[in-house]
């Protein structure tokens, strides 16, 4: 299965600087799609700092594509899983509550298959031992 995180790794990393790129360069289009408030001097500033954040995850993903199957491997999926899983309810929890439009659904989508996929990856690779800790 090691060659499956590949695969979902360097697609995840691909994406992860497709949007460091978009919310470093054109943050208002995330949120004029979402229905959030305007673009401010503070949500540029949190747009800057999330971009800084994709790009990291980019790199980690990138690098870690090549990594057999070991406890580092399960953190970073575990760790993936758990983000994408994460953001995933909170954006459902914003469209429900009013918060957020429907363009916030691609996200959802992307997140929720993102948190599946990183999950499989990391059951994938369990051992026995893994179960117990």
């Amino acid at each position: 299965m090691t060659r499956s995180f590949r695969t979902l790794a360097i697609a995840t990393s691909a994406l992860c600087i497709a949007l460091s790129a978009s919310w470093l360069l054109a943050p208002q289009t995330w949120l004029e799609l979402w229905g959030v408030a305007g673009y401010t001097g503070a949500a540029g500033l949190v747009a800057r700092r999330a971009a800084a954040l994709f790009l990291g995850f980019a790199v980690v993903l990138f690098k870690a594509r090549d990594v057999p199957p070991t406890a580092g491997r399960r953190a970073i999926a575990l760790g993936f899983a758990t983000a994408c899983g994460a953001l995933a309810l909170l954006g459902a929890c914003e469209l429900i509550a009013g918060h957020a439009r429907a363009g916030i659904v691609l996200p959802i989508l992307t997140e929720s298959v993102l948190a599946a996929l990183f999950a499989r990856t990391l059951a994938s690779q369990a051992s026995p031992a893994d179960l117990i800790d």
